[in-house]
């Protein structure tokens, strides 16, 4: 499929898979969706609560959620374990032209965010003091947690492109993942998948969306 860099709305820049007219953030920019669902909704629940977060992603990515996540965790010294699910890993190319240390005017993290995608898959990688990486590439459908994860980044590919991401069946995966009170934010929010979310056990409220986007969806683990 053809894929192009592209220039989000707010000045950052994100991936395009010209074939499904379906980017890996919103064109309304990508850094403040990532923000918005990520970390407001997601991440800020554990601030001050948790010493250690067992996080994970599917849909690992460009890695701006897990660079994101490593600089607000640093501003509080929250620990975190990061888990990044990918099934078809970004091109060394594709990095290359990504702007996200220069627009989150990050550079002291540029070494750590390289270091995230040269390091290896499958083994946990020290990325700084409190912050370890563990990449898995495999499909989402395959992965193996049971009731060890504190908060769950689902940014998979929308619903429109592949439906098959947003079923009970991947849910029940989701939920079996988490712990007790555990939490699952994503940018979705379409009835289908709040239905589906809900059919799992999830108890889901809908939440004001990012730029763009008038609602998002929080699901927690009852």
């Amino acid at each position: 499929m053809q894929r192009e860099i592209i220039t989000t709305a707010d000045g950052s820049t994100t991936i395009q898979i010209k074939d499904w007219n379906e980017q890996y953030h919103s064109k309304h920019g990508a850094i403040q969706e990532a923000y918005h669902v990520f970390i407001k909704h997601g991440l800020d629940l554990f601030r001050d609560k948790k010493e250690k977060v067992q996080l994970l992603e599917i849909g690992f990515g460009t890695g701006l959620n897990a660079l994101i996540t490593l600089i607000e965790a640093s501003k509080s010294g929250m620990g975190i374990d990061y888990y990044g699910v990918e099934a078809f890993p970004v091109s060394k190319e594709e990095l290359s032209q990504l702007n996200y240390i220069r627009e989150l005017d990050a550079l002291d993290f540029e070494e750590r965010f390289n270091r995230m995608h040269s390091g290896p898959w499958e083994a946990p990688l020290g990325i700084s003091n409190g912050f370890s990486l563990c990449k898995k590439q495999c499909d989402f459908r395959q992965i193996t947690f049971e009731n060890c994860i504190d908060l769950i980044y689902y940014d998979a590919f929308g619903a429109r492109v592949q439906p098959e991401l947003w079923t009970v069946d991947v849910f029940e995966l989701m939920f079996k993942a988490l712990k007790k009170n555990g939490v699952l934010v994503t940018y979705a929010a379409k009835g289908s998948v709040r239905r589906a979310m809900q059919d799992v056990g999830f108890q889901v409220e809908r939440l004001p969306g990012p730029p763009g986007k008038r609602e998002m969806l929080r699901a927690v683990k009852g």
